[in-house]
């Protein structure tokens, strides 16, 4: 955070001061009193690292932009399966019979939250402030981690663009016309793909990373932009401590937006929730404070003792070792049911994984030994055993890179993914040359060099119960392991370098297509999603395939070749796909599990006096 005191004036400048000065006193006089605020607590399980967009790749950061910004597409609260619905666009595009060219009308009575960029005057949304927020991820000076993810759309024009910007090393010409990306009037959008994309709108479905941003905001604040999020979405950043805690507030300029949602006629809870909550004008709640809680314990201690309103998903749901003690035998505990305490459990749309660099000279190939050794080592690994003992029972072992309520996921597959056998691994190695040559209990490399692994791994308590699994199963077999310590962020650099040769990590669905994992055995993205850098070109045409047809037998049938080469050639042990164990108190209500999206918070409502009669 800046230490300019201007700067951090500006970023906790009040309400009334935003406001010219008769507006300014009538919202004094009618301001609510304090009892009255509705403030929802919630807490991270991490620091975030910064509310720019285009550069942000953590999921703490992510949460708390996408309830700053919006994107033109959203989803419906409460219909599952999932449904897309406009969120700053008028209605649903318009797309072209060969899904390349998709029109979008913006909804009229749009503003971006007041702040000293647009210097006292209100400033509407218009389509140029849609596509910068485009143009920033593929700016190579803000090293976006987006980046490729953007590009893979195909719009036309655009990767050229940001070629030139890296070959001359020149500024990004955010003004030098884009044939993908058209403005064909203040409120009408064109873009135009390479190739067909039937499944675009999901593209657009993405407020933390490609929400509408004014360049006049980005101008006015250079470097700092991390700092000064300014959006048009239903809350605006109040204040900002590091590591420590976030603080937003309702945006005044928000429009005149009601709860409105479509749940199946069968889904009992959704109609509840509906019944309750239609038509009521959002944000429901005035304010949200988010509390940094990193360690276990006290995140557990302070959900007890009602300092926050709830334990979720992707940010901090029960943690492990207290899931026995919250759910026992996936019930809710007696004594958290006598105070009225909820309980969301639900199979996330996750995995947890190993993977193996394809580049490193002992792990990685594509030759029968390499391939035989990656399989042995996934055998010889035992996720149930994982599952019992570091997972506390709350995750179920995975038959393949596809995420649950995804398309493409068969609850039905089953798969040598999650297969636990000593014998077979053996039997593979023996077969491949692997062998204990001198007789010391470990095996050795074909051509008789030791064969020493080495895992990566953090430094918290839960990865030496990781990485005593990892050694037990792999001394079962003769094969020694070392483990090296660092932080996350340390071995996510070192990783994106190509320079680990295994490490544990998790991933979680951001659309409701089932591809968006496949891109980690994709060959283009190696270096990126593709942490192993597995280059298959058989896999690569399956993948290309796959994006151009619409959902149907003939894509599901790619899914599942796609999902047996995963298998056979191993880059990635998919570990375990995690059950989310959400608590919350019995003063939130309206909350549902998002499973691809971040922003709900304006889409639930707090009473402050049966919080107050609890404590």
């Amino acid at each position: 955070m800046s230490t300019d005191p201007q700067r951090r004036a500006l970023l906790v400048l009040p309400l009334a001061a935003a406001l010219p000065p008769l507006a300014a006193a009538a919202t004094v006089a009618t301001v609510a009193t304090p009892a009255a605020i509705k403030t929802l607590r919630v807490m991270f399980n991490s620091a975030e690292t910064s509310f720019d967009p285009a550069r942000i790749i953590d999921l703490y950061s992510r949460t708390v932009t996408a309830h700053i910004f919006e994107s033109l597409y959203g989803y419906d609260a409460l219909a599952r399966p999932v449904k897309v619905v406009p969120s700053l666009a008028a209605g649903l595009p318009e797309a072209s019979d060969d899904f390349r060219v998709w029109t979008v009308r913006l909804r009229p009575g749009v503003f971006f939250a007041d702040d000293p960029a647009f210097k006292g005057r209100p400033r509407a949304l218009v389509a140029d402030d849609v596509l910068y927020a485009f143009k920033r991820v593929v700016d190579p000076a803000n090293k976006s981690p987006a980046a490729t993810s953007v590009l893979d759309a195909g719009f036309v024009g655009l990767a050229q663009a940001r070629q030139l910007a890296l070959s001359t090393r020149k500024p990004f010409d955010y003004n030098a016309p884009i044939a993908g990306l058209q403005a064909l009037d203040a409120h009408t959008l064109r873009f135009t793909l390479k190739a067909p994309r039937p499944r675009f709108i999901q593209t657009l479905c993405a407020p933390d990373i490609l929400g509408a941003q004014a360049r006049e905001v980005v101008d006015f604040y250079g470097e700092a932009i991390g700092e000064h999020p300014v959006g048009t979405g239903p809350f605006r950043l109040k204040q900002w401590v590091r590591g420590s805690k976030i603080v937003l507030e309702r945006n005044p300029q928000f429009r005149d937006m009601t709860y409105q949602a479509e749940p199946a006629a069968g889904d009992a809870a959704g109609q509840a929730i509906l019944a309750r909550l239609k038509g009521r004008r959002l944000p429901m709640v005035d304010r949200v404070e988010v509390s940094i809680i990193e360690e276990n314990q006290p995140q557990w201690l302070s959900f007890l003792n009602a300092e926050i309103d709830c334990l979720v998903a992707n940010v901090g749901s029960v943690p492990l070792e207290f899931a026995m003690l919250a759910v026992p035998n996936g019930r809710l505990a007696p004594n958290l049911a006598r105070r009225g305490v909820q309980l969301h459990r639900s199979l996330r749309s996750d995995c947890a994984m190993a993977y193996f660099n394809m580049d490193d000279p002992v792990v990685g190939g594509y030759t029968p030994d390499k391939v035989a050794l990656r399989r042995a080592l996934s055998l010889a690994y035992n996720v149930e055993r994982e599952v019992r003992l570091v997972r506390r029972g709350q995750a179920v072992p995975a038959q393949s890179p596809l995420l649950p309520g995804t398309t493409g996921y068969d609850p039905a597959f089953r798969s040598e993914m999650s297969e636990h056998s000593v014998a077979r691994a053996k039997a593979l190695l023996d077969m491949h040359g692997y062998l204990d040559r001198d007789g010391d209990g470990w095996r050795e490399l074909p051509d008789g060099r030791p064969l020493k692994l080495t895992m990566s791994t953090e430094p918290e308590q839960i990865y030496r119960l990781f990485n005593d699994v990892w050694r037990r199963c792999l001394q079962a077999v003769g094969i020694r392991c070392d483990f090296e310590i660092a932080q996350w962020p340390s071995h996510m650099k070192s990783a994106l370098g190509g320079s680990l040769q295994m490490w544990m990590l998790g991933s979680s669905a951001d659309v409701p297509d089932g591809q968006s994992a496949l891109a980690r055995w994709y060959g283009p993205q190696a270096g990126q999603q593709n942490l192993a850098r597995f280059k298959l070109p058989a896999f690569d045409a399956l993948y290309e395939r796959m994006q151009a047809l619409p959902d149907g037998p003939e894509r599901d049938a790619l899914f599942l070749e796609c999902k047996r080469l995963a298998v056979a050639f191993m880059p990635y042990k998919v570990l375990v796909h995690r059950i989310a164990n959400e608590l919350l108190h019995p003063w939130v209500t309206g909350y549902r599990r998002a499973p691809f999206w971040y922003d709900w918070w304006h889409q639930v409502d707090v009473d402050p006096a049966r919080r107050a009669a609890s404590v």
